[in-house]
């Protein structure tokens, strides 16, 4: 994989640990329950989720950065693997609510570009 979307891939993978962190550590905060469109009479019933899903951005993340680490072949498919993951769970997003425009296009655009330079250089 050339280093231009080995940067890409890293981009990916920074921003769902991101994720990771608001979901499943800081999802109390008015700050960070707001970013998903989440009332404050909804955090609790809400907080188990966001965490759940929280670490399965903790997993892409890893799969996309472990995957670099590990190198060759393998890794970088593991690597990719994730970022399409990344970018379809974008796609998703914007599917079920318009709304959420501009978190589905942070989510989904670094991945999408990690996958194009992939395959064309």
């Amino acid at each position: 994989m050339n280093v231009v979307a080995q940067i890409f891939v890293v981009v990916a993978g920074l921003f769902h640990v991101v994720v990771f962190a608001m979901e499943s550590l800081l999802f109390r905060k008015p700050s960070t329950y707001g970013r998903f469109l989440v009332k404050e009479n909804e955090v609790e019933t809400a907080r188990p989720w966001a965490f759940n899903q929280g670490f399965y951005n903790l997993f892409l993340a890893l799969g996309a950065l472990g995957g670099l680490i590990w190198g060759g072949n393998k890794g970088h498919a593991i690597a990719l693997f994730a970022c399409a993951c990344m970018a379809g769970a974008g796609l998703v997003l914007i599917a079920s609510d318009r709304r959420m425009a501009r978190a589905a296009a942070a989510q989904a655009i670094p991945p999408i570009v990690a996958l194009v330079l992939a395959a064309l250089l």
